[in-house]
């Protein structure tokens, strides 16, 4: 057995064997290695206990993280292979049961857990991971209200998800042919343990994939259903995929996992929840009696709304006719009126019958051959004293002929262009119109003078004269009126003044 070195020993610069000392010095590297030895052959196998602090994944696909308690903390490290069989994904505070067996890291002097598996402690556990995933799904609008879809009324194919085995599709058939019957594809799929979610997602997005009009008929409605079971059973639709596929889906979907007491993710994420998968058919279809029911009562109503106007309108004539008064009442005073008239018509051709009797017999009594003598020669004395001559009708005629010639002498003294032949002109502007006054005149640049014999135009001047000369007096045989008409024309020598002077002047 080696001896503890002394003091004396240990104060060399050099280290040196010593006599009967049979321990060499050991490397880091040898002792790490022993120490690793030593913990795994001890501790090959362990189950721990604690809650994962630090988890994050390596671009490798292994996972690190860190086992604690309220006084200690153990490092962990679970390789690729183990972390892709995980029922759950790994957080921060969830409280786990970690299986593996203690190794050291010589690289830092640590000792660590490599796990082989990894499980939720106890449904405490579960429940607090489920509400802290719910929490940060909700946090990014996943469960959002505005996101739910209103269900088709009357869907032609409902699409389920759902194991094929089970009593869950059985009840759903049941129903459905109960209430409306439907064309009906079910997706079958794994509903609990490893590897269910990715089924259950891959499903609902296959769905979502079908082409409309396509060879395979797209669902209107989607129900994601299972029967009840524990929170265990249940997960596979608490799991993060499943809930994304449900809130990306373009189909309306229905969740009906579990019985009424349970609550998944799936819920919160779909659009509607259904208590049990009967319930999740009752919702999908409406009851096909009931429809008809509805059919039948709208169909009498619309009967009934297009004969009511008819109703009241015969209703109403009927009442009007009743109000109106009989035509017997309304023509009776008429028919009075015309026994009245047709007696006085009869009286009164009878007594004008007997006035004419009357007349006729006093003219028979008058027509005797000597009164119409009498009146004969009566009528020809009164004509031989009327003396027809022919100055009666030539006597008017002559007046008239006078009357007549008077008005034709007068006609032609009135006629405007009579004063012509006195000696008068008229004066015209270069507009044609007849001018009466000087003023006007000298507003024209040129006249036009009107004679017996023809019409002369004539130029205004700029300026008339300054002392123009009275004129001259007409000849003896010249009327006055002609004297007034040639007034403004004055005669000046040709070779003094050859421009024409102004006429008004």
């Amino acid at each position: 057995m080696a001896r503890s070195p002394s003091s004396s020993d240990t104060s060399g610069l050099l280290a040196r064997s010593r006599d009967g000392d049979n321990a060499e010095p050991l490397t880091i590297s040898e002792i790490s290695q022993s120490l690793k030895r030593t913990v795994e052959d001890r501790f090959g196998y362990v189950r721990l206990r604690g809650e994962l602090s630090g988890v994050k994944r390596a671009a490798s696909g292994h996972m690190y993280c860190a086992l604690k308690d309220d006084k200690a903390v153990l490092d962990g490290v679970m390789w690729r292979g183990n972390t892709g069989r995980l029922a759950f994904v790994p957080e921060d505070g969830l409280e786990v049961i970690a299986t593996g067996k203690l190794t050291t890291y010589p690289g830092r002097s640590k000792y660590q857990i490599v796990m082989d598996s990894l499980e939720i402690a106890g449904e405490g556990a579960l429940l607090a991971l489920l509400e802290k995933t719910r929490a940060r799904l909700d946090a990014e609008g996943l469960f959002a209200p505005e996101r739910k879809r209103r269900l088709p009324f009357l869907p032609r194919t409902i699409g389920v998800v759902t194991s094929p085995t089970g009593s869950v599709i059985r009840d759903i058939l049941h129903r459905l042919a109960d209430r409306f019957p439907s064309h009906v594809l079910v997706w079958p799929v794994l509903v609990q343990g490893k590897g269910a979610a990715e089924q259950v997602a891959g499903a609902i997005r296959g769905f979502c994939e079908i082409a409309p009009g396509g060879p395979v008929a797209r669902p209107d409605v989607v129900i994601v259903a299972r029967g009840g079971g524990s929170i265990e059973d249940l997960w596979s639709f608490n799991e993060e995929v499943v809930v994304r596929a449900i809130a990306d889906c373009s189909i309306p979907v229905i969740s009906a996992v579990g019985h009424e007491t349970d609550t998944t993710l799936a819920d919160y994420a779909a659009d509607r929840r259904a208590p049990t998968p009967t319930a999740a058919a009752e919702m999908a279809v409406p009851v096909r009696a009931d429809l008809d029911a509805t059919v039948a009562d709208f169909a009498a109503r619309q009967r009934r709304a297009v004969h009511r106007p008819l109703e009241l309108g015969r209703e109403r004539l009927e009442a009007r006719v009743r109000r109106m008064p009989k035509i017997e009442s309304l023509l009776q005073p008429q028919a009075q009126k015309l026994d009245e008239l047709s007696e006085r018509l009869r009286r009164g051709l009878h007594d004008r019958a007997g006035q004419g009797r009357e007349r006729l017999a006093g003219t028979a009594a008058r027509l005797s051959p000597r009164l119409l003598n009498q009146a004969l020669e009566k009528r020809r004395d009164a004509h031989a004293r009327v003396r027809l001559t022919p100055e009666l009708v030539t006597r008017p005629i002559a007046q008239g002929q006078s009357k007549l010639d008077s008005l034709a002498r007068l006609a032609e003294q009135l006629h405007p262009k009579k004063p012509l032949e006195r000696g008068y002109a008229i004066v015209r502007g270069d507009n044609g119109a007849v001018i009466t006054k000087q003023s006007e005149a000298s507003k024209h640049s040129a006249l036009n003078l009107e004679f017996k014999d023809g019409e002369l135009a004539v130029g205004v001047g700029d300026a008339p004269l300054s002392n123009p000369s009275p004129p001259s007096p007409p000849p003896p045989n010249q009327p006055p009126a002609r004297a007034a008409a040639v007034k403004g024309r004055k005669s000046t020598p040709k070779a003094s003044n050859p421009r024409q002077d102004d006429l008004f002047g």
